[in-house]
């Protein structure tokens, strides 16, 4: 038999949008995402300015505040990164957006700029994380705190 639509990937391997450090998702200072109420993921401290696609797929939000950004894999997973705590209330300011919504990337796509200086200025904690908001439709594996470097590190596989 044919078939007439086409197959999902299976599994994929997210990698990390930044240089730095992995950290447990449960570290981070920030309850909604330390309790997993966003989705299972985990979460970054890093100072590079550039964050990169974490997968292929297609960009499925940008808050005019530019602290996040969401991506849909091509196996269905919704991947949210979201650039630091409480960033929303700088109303874009110290985000530079490289992508746009409904723009298909590549892994290692540069997706945002983000200023540092601009975010400590203001009284940010920058720890970002990077939750899958739809993970109970996969299995998650996750992997341990660890130094990782950006679009080339696993640091999660959804099947």
């Amino acid at each position: 038999m044919i078939s007439i639509f086409k197959k999902k990937e299976k599994s994929i391997q997210v990698v990390t949008p930044v240089t730095g450090d992995l950290i447990s998702l449960k570290d981070v200072p920030d309850k909604v995402f330390a309790s997993g109420m966003m989705g299972e993921g985990v979460a970054f401290k890093f100072d590079s300015d550039t964050l990169f696609s974490p997968c292929d797929g297609t960009v499925i939000m940008l808050p005019k505040s530019l602290h996040a950004v969401g991506i849909k894999s091509k196996n269905g997973a919704e991947i949210l990164i979201h650039v630091g705590l409480d960033t929303v209330e700088l109303n874009g300011n110290g985000f530079q957006a490289l992508v746009s919504e409904g723009q298909k990337i590549k892994r290692g796509t540069p997706i945002l700029k983000v200023d540092h200086d601009y975010l400590k200025e203001n009284g940010k904690n920058s720890t970002t994380p990077m939750v899958v908001t739809n993970s109970n439709e996969f299995q998650v594996e996750i992997a341990p705190n660890q130094k990782v470097n950006e679009a080339e590190t696993v640091v999660m596989t959804l099947s």
